[in-house]
């Protein structure tokens, strides 16, 4: 047998025994998106850094921050007497954004796990923290739900701040 034949038949041979092989891939970057905009979303809060917060919390149709320019909200103003919703004052933004990072301050945090939501229009991950207070009180699986927005972006829209607040 010569040396090429010989290639081929080991390459055919490989290509057998890894045709039968399951791989799982996650699709790119979505655990890991999730993942980095809480760590984000937690380091901008121990900072009080409410305009990066505003920047990382939003929903799938975008950050809290980027409210729009006047011309933007006259539309929201005019469809929110349909149904739809107004614009939302940076200020405003600023002070909620505020109030999540005096409740969120701490020494220190680690992600536990990650689960995908089911029953969403968009791509959403449920992040689980373990947060250690600024006393040393550990307070175990905090949710952070995060929702993929436009352009890949995942930007945190739900904290379960009660769960955080009860175990203070």
């Amino acid at each position: 047998m010569n040396g090429y034949r010989k290639l081929g038949l080991i390459a055919i041979a490989l290509g057998a025994s890894t045709a039968c092989t399951t791989v799982v891939v996650e699709a790119p970057g979505a655990a890991v998106g999730a993942q980095l905009s809480v760590e984000r979303f937690l380091q901008a809060a121990n900072d009080h850094d409410v305009i990066a917060m505003g920047r990382i919390f939003g929903t799938p149709q975008g950050a809290a921050m980027d409210t729009g320019g006047t011309f933007g909200c006259a539309f929201k103003k005019i469809g929110s007497w349909f149904g739809g919703q107004s614009c939302v004052r940076k200020q405003d933004v600023e002070i909620r954004m505020d109030a999540i990072a005096s409740i969120l301050e701490h020494e220190d945090y680690q992600v536990v796990r990650e689960q995908r939501v089911a029953g969403r229009d968009t791509p959403t991950t449920r992040v689980l923290v373990n947060m250690t207070t600024r006393d040393g009180s550990v307070i175990n699986d905090v949710p952070f739900v995060v929702v993929q927005a436009s352009h890949g972006r995942w930007l945190v829209q739900e904290i379960d701040l009660q769960r955080v607040m009860a175990a203070r």
